[in-house]
């Protein structure tokens, strides 16, 4: 073990060599964790040695760890939150405040030091705040060695035992987790109800308990033969008090998560050149595990599909486990709640497995950039379910651009930069972050192209996996690809509140010819595609850059066969544009704006000439 945190140490001093070289730097953490479970009381011990690197040109004083579980208790911040905002989370409600002295969740440090120092600390909450006994200095390590214990609350959002559908336990954000230290400083954020933030490194992690149980999770089993249940042919050799050890290890993760239970069915598929997919769910009944057989070869094709559009899956294993309160997603695995429709479960399992991507892979904070997390990964499952279910839908994301349209009409919409904690209502912030999210991306297809788009998704995921991506290293990475200035685009959209809203205002003859004017009635600008359909169903598209794009979209395989003429740029102070047809009036039966339907304009009614409806299409 100390050879392996060497080797560790030396790796992480000669990425931050390279990482400093280019302006950008991340901190690292070696994670080694032994855990005792009491699976009779819920509760739990466990010692916790830290090896964290500050890559960091700052000196640190001082140090936070996360104690999640201490948010499952009455009056925390997360009770507090839950029973006060206008839309409380359903699952949620006062759920918390409920709780008896068995049923709450804690996580308590026991005893904390520094290179064998001992440490003063003081836990707030859910965040233990730490005083260093030696600063740490940059390019530098350190060592701490804790001791800890924890109650695993009854299950209410995430994390807990006993979950609806009887799974014994998900343990997720379960264990002291050191915090983010980044370019912004620390991010010791309580949790109150959203997202996460962690630190990039390494977990050896081995979890004692009953020897009935079967446990999957984050990381590869390296103990398979020792306990059997599925991962190899063995008795499982049992400890005097007649539990196992599970000794799992994960690199290149920002956190580690497992669930047990004494009832699971474990299954293995292989994907060709990708993970070892494992499935763990209990089998209640005959419905539920043919639904859970049926998923599985779906899952293989989605890992493909995923790999080949947005980049290869990076790890050895990926778990599909029952367990939670819906849908969460942790490296290498996700807890999903199982005794659904099938469609359901195929969808939630989309979902939170194309999350290894963005978040497992492409780790943005997504407590301030959730739109770069839930977004991403909204319009990847959106696409994904649309090539697995062989829907061949034109625009797969349409309930997304209506879920976005309702939330504008009631006024209620923030920008999607709002800290997903801070959001007034849960309404706007998954509108913001799953919908507003996946309309960003598709939006973006339309203002570059669609050859330039995928390029460009695949360029930032083998730019910047394993690393925190903002939203400025996501732009510049299209910029590169599309040669396009975009700076607008992301300001706009995810900045304020501004609406798209164009309208073609008039299409006038002028003897042989024939002169459209446009007018943006909204306050966000945009590049327009422009086709004009002609008697005898021959198509024509123009496409009208804006000026500060400082160019064009080159191509756009949307409608195949389809060429754009590319006209005058558009300046954005100017409310009206107008563009001359070389043919009578006559001749034209349909001028629209924005055929695709990619460009979330809250009135497409007024897009058409003359004015038609467009199917599924509900803006306010």
């Amino acid at each position: 073990m100390k050879n392996k945190l060497l080797l560790f140490i030396f790796f992480i001093s000669l990425s931050s060599g390279l990482l400093a070289q280019t302006g950008y730097w991340q901190q690292a953490v070696a994670y080694t964790m032994d855990i005792d479970m009491a699976v009779e009381t819920h509760q739990f011990t466990g010692t916790q040695q830290l090896v964290y690197t500050n890559n960091s040109p700052d000196t640190l004083s001082k140090v936070f760890y996360h104690l999640y579980f201490n948010a499952f208790q009455p009056n925390s911040m997360m009770d507090v939150r839950s029973r006060t905002i206008d839309d409380p989370d359903r699952r949620v409600r006062d759920r918390i405040a409920k709780l008896s002295p068995e049923e709450i969740g804690y996580l308590h440090a026991k005893s904390l030091s520094q290179d064998g120092s001992p440490l003063t600390y003081e836990e707030v909450g859910t965040i233990l705040e730490v005083q260093l006994s030696s600063p740490l200095l940059p390019n530098s390590s350190t060592t701490f060695e804790m001791s800890f214990e924890g109650q695993v609350p009854l299950q209410i959002r995430r994390s807990g035992r006993d979950n609806k559908e009887g799974i014994e336990f998900t343990m997720t954000q379960w264990y002291p987790k050191l915090c983010e230290y980044d370019q912004d400083g620390w991010h010791a954020n309580p949790y109150v109800a959203r997202e996460f933030h962690g630190v990039w490194g390494s977990y050896d992690v081995t979890l004692s308990l009953d020897a009935d149980y079967v446990v999957g999770g984050t990381g590869v089993l390296q103990n398979p033969k020792k306990v059997g249940h599925g991962y190899a042919k063995g008795e499982g050799k049992v400890d005097k008090e007649g539990k196992l050890s599970w000794h799992f290890v994960a690199d290149q993760v920002h956190d580690f998560a497992w669930a047990a239970d004494p009832d699971y069915v474990h299954d293995i598929m292989q994907v060709p050149d990708g993970p070892l997919l494992h499935f763990f769910y209990q089998p209640s009944d005959d419905s539920l595990v043919a639904k859970w057989k049926k998923l599985q070869p779906y899952t293989v094709s989605l890992f493909e599909e995923m790999s080949a559009t947005f980049g290869k899956y990076p790890f050895p294993q990926y778990s599909v486990i029952q367990g939670g309160d819906g849908g969460m997603e942790y490296p290498m695995c996700t807890m999903i709640t199982g005794d659904r429709k099938f469609t359901s479960l195929l969808g939630v399992t989309v979902h939170e497995a194309i999350h290894s991507w963005f978040q497992g892979v492409l780790a943005t904070n997504e407590s301030l950039y959730s739109w770069m997390d839930e977004g991403f990964t909204t319009y990847a499952t959106n696409m994904m379910e649309d090539i697995l279910l062989e829907e061949g839908k034109m625009n797969p994301h349409m309930g997304n651009y209506n879920r976005y349209f309702s939330l504008v009409a009631s006024g209620k919409e923030e920008p999607s930069t709002t800290h997903s904690d801070h959001y007034d209502t849960n309404n706007a912030y998954g509108t913001a972050a799953y919908s507003k999210g996946a309309i960003f991306l598709h939006q973006l297809s339309y203002i570059i192209g669609k050859e330039a788009f995928f390029k460009g998704m695949l360029r930032y995921f083998n730019t910047w996996k394993f690393k925190h991506p903002r939203p400025t290293d996501f732009k510049r990475v299209m910029e590169k690809e599309s040669g396009l200035e975009l700076d607008w685009y992301f300001e706009h959209w995810i900045g304020t509140t501004n609406t798209v809203d164009y309208a073609i205002e008039s299409v006038v003859g002028k003897g042989n010819q024939t002169e459209v004017t446009l007018r943006r009635e909204g306050n966000m600008p945009m590049p327009l595609d422009i086709i004009v359909e002609l008697n005898g169903s021959q198509a024509v598209g123009y496409n009208i850059p804006l000026r500060m794009m400082r160019g064009e979209r080159k191509n756009d395989s949307f409608f195949p066969g389809l060429k754009y003429q590319v006209l005058a740029d558009w300046p954005w102070t100017h409310p009206t544009y107008t563009f001359t047809i070389d043919v009578p009036v006559a001749s034209i039966s349909q001028v629209v704006i924005d055929a695709s339907q990619r460009m979330a304009d809250i009135d497409f009614y007024n897009n058409s000439y003359p004015r038609v409806s467009i199917p599924g299409y509900k803006a306010p």
